[in-house]
């Protein structure tokens, strides 16, 4: 009987604190979306469904947009640490703490004055811009803010670290031994990346993918400083939603859109790369 009893006791903090920040946030989340009213004479519980297909229709160009965004600056993210994480694995030496301290170093500054920065460079008459159009590249009116590739910009920076991480574990992770024996049998220094340390790295590059993709479909911060009202995305409109108008319900309802998307996306990707990789690195 006691073996019985001594799993649920040690998974009980677990449970408890799953169901105190997930699952009661979660029904909270849901019991508002069904309600109607305004945020002046209250709220009342009506199950009005109908908002989650009114929500989606009215704003689904925001929600593809974010889903655009997202995956963009997290392929663009992927081709640019990949590199970094793979020379720090393999030729970073005694010094491969230091050079991932000097990576992180830049992301222990808030967010927030990090894309205030990326706000004052991609200005028009910014150190970037105002520099081109000194020497004549770029005409007077050429501009970067408030266009999709400012937000990107700032989706894909800040995306940095946390695609490297992983990567970095991963092909930190790999046998030498493995790489040493395929140049013994006469594999090229392509061959030996693209048959040995690329398929042994996968799991970090698909625990990156998840890690970022989420985290900037989510994002408001990088659209609403460093774009304009043809870049919104999803997580601008539900802050809108919330803090501005007091129009929770829809907020809700846009939200669990935006959770079941990702959950929908999250599980496509466990089918095609399965899960032993999202275990490995979550």
């Amino acid at each position: 009987m006691k073996s019985r009893v001594v799993p649920y006791l040690q998974s009980a903090p677990a449970m408890l604190w799953l169901g105190l920040f997930f699952i009661v946030p979660l029904l909270a989340i849901v019991s508002i979306s069904l309600m109607t009213g305004n945020s002046i004479e209250g709220y009342t519980l009506t199950w009005n469904f109908s908002v989650f297909p009114d929500a989606l229709d009215q704003y689904s160009a925001q929600l593809g947009r974010s889903f655009l965004y997202g995956g963009i600056s997290t392929l663009l993210a992927l081709i640019a640490m990949y590199p970094v994480a793979y020379w720090i694995a393999f030729h970073g030496g005694r010094r491969k703490s230091l050079f991932l301290f000097l990576l992180l170093l830049p992301f222990l500054v808030s967010f927030i004055i990090r894309i205030l920065t990326w706000q004052f460079i991609l200005s028009d008459e910014g150190i970037v811009l105002g520099t081109l159009k000194d020497i004549g590249i770029l005409g007077e009116n050429a501009h970067i803010l408030s266009t999709p590739t400012a937000v990107i910009t700032g989706l894909t920076y800040d995306a940095l670290p946390w695609m490297a991480l992983p990567i970095y574990v991963a092909l930190e992770k790999i046998d030498r031994d493995l790489v040493e024996a395929a140049g013994d049998l006469y594999a090229s220094g392509y061959q030996q990346f693209r048959r040995v340390i690329l398929p042994l790295s996968a799991p970090g590059i698909y625990a990156g993918i998840l890690l970022v993709g989420i985290t900037n479909v989510g994002d408001y911060l990088s659209a609403q400083i460093l774009g304009g009202p043809s870049t919104t995305m999803i997580g601008n409109i539900i802050q809108t939603q919330y803090v501005q108008n007091g129009n929770y319900p829809v907020a809700s309802a846009l939200s669990l859109i935006l959770m079941l998307g990702l959950l929908l996306c999250v599980f496509v990707y466990a089918r095609i790369f399965g899960t032993r990789t999202l275990q490995e690195y979550a």
